[in-house]
């Protein structure tokens, strides 16, 4: 196992030396967090992966769930204990990101498709209700680390892989430095036809690092970019398109030619420092992006700005005798996106002309909306921790977070009037734990803590009359959540995890669609849910097979909810699947590994009414993986399939859709093969060894 290989998962090493910074506490163990959490190594334990979704970076993650849409027109929806399950496109209801820098939007929203997999070192999830630490839309934490440079070396990687339905990626990447200073680029280009019909797609990612530290001090500069040209949208299907024909696209989303067209760029400095006394950390980040994203129902373009800014103190200190660390945040994020939208001219008949498609326009019709959109976020916390004896320890924090829409429409006529507004929304959420200390390996926990959820910008602006401006009757959903847990490694190297947890959440944001919308999503509010669940992952070696598992169990229902006269109370909450047991198995001999991995899933509700559901599934992937060492370099090469026994299912649902269409198909059987090289070269004058 590399160096660094040390995460919550691996089979390898205790869990005492293992350290998370997802807790806003640097350098904090495990064992000493009175949250769930998972850190893992995800390509040290399931080696061979192929870097194309994430759903293979955040497997084995009990609580989590990654539904993949195949889609790549959108992002694949991820959610944590039900938080995100809503999300129509891009990732809702959780924080996401990378190397400390937030990849979530100030209003919530969090775009992943330019996130960079193949640099992806580590991997830190919070499970829960994470709004005393995080702010908004922090119903889970999703923090990845980059992969650190070997010091005293220069490394270069390069790697071709092809596949089943058109996929082709290459990849290459350069990386070395000293013990001072370090840094890694890569680049990686995409293209595949997809499963699907109407699903083609051309990608290239770009990824840069470089770190510097001096004494105490750190500093870091990563930047990110994405260019997708082409990404078709296959949109969703009926049951009796999913059964019969799942390869197809649905037809009014060829018609319309459903698709999108992005470019992105992120910068992020941080830098931190570390002494007897405390710990200062603070980080910047700006963005860009353009959106061109024709949809069944119009046309939407979107430019973007995007930058934020937040620091954070721990000071160690003394009281009654006893060591403590108080520790004191501020963030502040700001978006501004103009946004056009306008009729989508697709498939409309050439004569006689509408209003809507003058025949001088072949898609782009008349403007619909134009309007800008500011939206600010801000934050400012404090925490401490106080231990008990030499076995407990106590911690105890709040935040306090302001949200502000500004929408000013630029679309006024006499017709149509002013809809510009103002939304400010506020929320106060404490946080409190405790921990105690069973043994050296073994600890047991709980909390109580309250988040809250903004709707976007998105979301508030899309309402059902059709009127522009803010949706004023939507309000942001809270939830009062507690859990206990008990997580520790045994002698025999066995590592487990363990979590109980009940929420309740009032205000909870549903979405749903109108017959003759095409598509377009619109939200409301229940009145208030209920969700129970229980959590347990463990990994251990057997036999000299290193094994991992993780189970989900969930209960979660409609307490208060009512859409005109039918009431949905005792319903169970849909998008999310009741019972989800994932398992790994990697065997490594000599210079080969062998990794095994299987996914079920339980049935999963499609709508409010439970009328219809997605079925349950079953399925395993398996990959083989050949070492060559020549001249000092290395050779790997790969084969792998996905989805081994071609299992018709759903991977995801589009909740509450209209016409039937709930259903999202996943692929079925995919071979790939890859080939990889691997060298590098000691640096001259470094003091750290080569390879």
């Amino acid at each position: 196992m590399p160096p660094g290989a040390d995460g919550q998962d691996s089979t390898v090493t205790r869990l005492d030396p293992v350290v998370v910074e997802v807790t806003r506490e640097r350098g904090r163990s495990l064992l000493d967090v009175p949250f769930a959490v998972t850190a893992q190594v995800p390509d040290s334990m399931r080696p061979g992966q192929r870097h194309l979704a994430i759903d293979e970076t955040l497997a084995l993650i009990p609580g989590l769930s990654v539904s993949n849409r195949n889609n790549p027109s959108q992002d694949p929806r991820i959610s944590i204990r039900g938080f995100g399950s809503r999300s129509a496109f891009g990732v809702r209801g959780i924080r996401v990101l990378r190397d400390g820098i937030p990849l979530t939007l100030p209003d919530g929203q969090t775009p992943i498709d330019y996130l960079d997999l193949e640099s992806v070192g580590r991997v830190e999830v919070l499970r829960g209700s994470a709004s005393s630490l995080y702010g908004n839309a922090a119903g889970g934490v999703i923090d990845i680390r980059s992969t650190d440079p070997s010091p005293g070396t220069l490394r270069g990687e390069l790697r071709a892989s092809t596949g089943s339905f058109g996929t082709r990626r290459l990849f290459g990447k350069a990386s070395g430095g000293t013990r001072a200073a370090r840094y890694q680029a890569s680049i990686a280009r995409t293209t595949a036809e997809g499963f699907r019909d109407y699903s083609e797609q051309r990608q290239t990612n770009a990824f840069a690092r470089a770190s510097l530290e001096r004494g105490d001090a750190a500093f870091a500069l990563t930047l990110l970019g994405m260019n997708l040209p082409v990404a078709q949208n296959p949109g969703s299907l009926t049951k009796l398109q999913l059964l019969d024909q799942p390869q197809m696209a649905d037809p009014l989303a060829v018609r319309k030619q459903a698709r999108k067209a992005v470019r992105q760029s992120q910068a992020g400095f941080t830098f931190s420092e570390t002494s007897k006394r405390g710990e200062l950390e603070g980080s910047f980040h700006g963005g860009i992006r353009s959106l061109d994203n024709p949809l069944s129902f119009g046309i939407v373009d979107v430019a973007r700005i995007s930058w934020g800014a937040g620091y954070r103190a721990t000071i160690f200190h003394s009281l009654l005798g006893a060591g403590q660390r108080f520790t004191a945040g501020s963030e502040i994020q700001k978006q501004n996106d103009r946004r056009v939208n306008f009729a989508n001219c697709n498939d409309a008949p050439a004569s006689p002309p509408t209003a809507s498609c003058p025949t001088t326009l072949p898609e782009r019709g008349t403007t619909t909306l134009n309007q800008r959109e500011l939206v600010t976020s801000s934050g400012s916390y404090i925490r401490n921790e106080a231990p008990i004896g030499s076995r407990v320890l106590l911690s105890g924090g709040v935040r306090a977070d302001e949200v502000r829409f500004d929408v000013r429409d630029r679309l006024v006529t006499g017709t149509n009037p002013d809809d510009s507004g103002v939304r400010t929304l506020y929320a106060v959420n404490p946080a409190f734990g405790i921990v105690a200390r069973l043994s050296r390996s073994h600890s047991l926990y709980a909390n109580v803590s309250r988040a809250f959820e903004t709707p976007t910008a998105t979301e508030l602006g899309n309402q059902p009359d059709g009127s522009a401006g803010l949706n004023r009757l939507l309000e942001p959903q809270r939830s009062t959540s507690y859990e206990a847990g008990l997580k520790g490694v045994s002698r025999r190297g066995i590592q487990y995890n363990l979590a109980l947890y009940r929420t309740r959440v009032s205000d909870e944001l549903i979405p749903f669609e109108i017959p003759a919308s095409g598509g377009r999503r619109y939200f409301r509010n229940a009145g208030s849910t209920k969700r129970v669940g229980a959590e347990a992952a463990g990994s251990a070696v057997i036999g000299g097979v290193e094994t991992g598992i993780a189970y989900t169990i969930t209960n979660f229902r409609f307490r208060e909810y009512v859409v005109g006269a039918e009431s949905y109370a005792g319903k169970r909450i849909p998008g999310v699947a009741p019972r989800v047991l994932q398992a790994s198995a990697h065997w490594k001999f000599r210079n080969i590994d062998f990794v095994a991995e299987g996914l079920a899933s339980g049935r999963v509700e499609v709508n409010d009414a439970n009328s219809e559901s997605a079925p349950g599934f079953a399925l395993l992937n398996a990959r083989l993986s050949r070492n060559l060492i020549v001249s000092g370099a290395r050779f790997r090469f790969t084969a792998g399939v996905q989805n081994a026994f071609d299992r018709v299912h759903a991977s995801s649902v589009s909740v509450n859709a209209a016409g039937g269409k709930y259903y999202e198909p996943g692929t079925r059987r995919a071979l790939f093969v890859s080939i990889g090289l691997d060298a590098a070269r000691p640096v001259r004058g470094s003091a750290a060894p080569g390879i």
